[in-house]
């Protein structure tokens, strides 16, 4: 009686492994670019806990550059341009909106967007 094998070729492992080693790449590039994104909403939750009554915008804004060092966000990946503080009435939103580009193969990049906004605790002066 014949017994009929079964499995996987080595041409199908071969393809298998290209695949997987394609997306373990492409997730080595992109973690850290989100892990980074986390770093930034955790200092932005930290600043908008705080009271803000009575401290200026420049205050804010320092404070926030501050606390996204200790999260080790790069100094290159959000500028003074990306950081915004709307108002409305008596409430503030501090806003944060930047792109990130990875570099992932030869011309080939990823381009990320990412945006995060909270509400401010106090009056935020000028």
């Amino acid at each position: 009686m014949k017994s009929k094998q079964s499995g996987i070729t080595l041409i199908g492992f071969l393809m298998v492994l290209i695949v997987a080693g394609f997306f373990g790449y492409a997730a080595m590039k992109l973690v850290p670019a989100y892990t980074e994104y986390f770093g930034v909403t955790k200092a932005m939750n930290q600043v908008a806990s705080e009271n803000m009554e009575g401290r200026s915008l420049d205050d804010l804004r320092r404070d926030l550059r501050k606390k996204l060092d200790f999260q080790y966000v790069d100094d290159a990946t959000i500028g003074p341009k990306d950081i915004t503080i709307k108002r409305s009435g008596n409430a503030a939103e501090l806003s944060v909106s930047y792109d990130k580009q990875v570099p992932f193969m030869y011309n080939i990049d990823f381009l990320l967007h990412f945006e995060k906004s909270v509400m401010l605790q106090g009056n935020v002066g000028g």
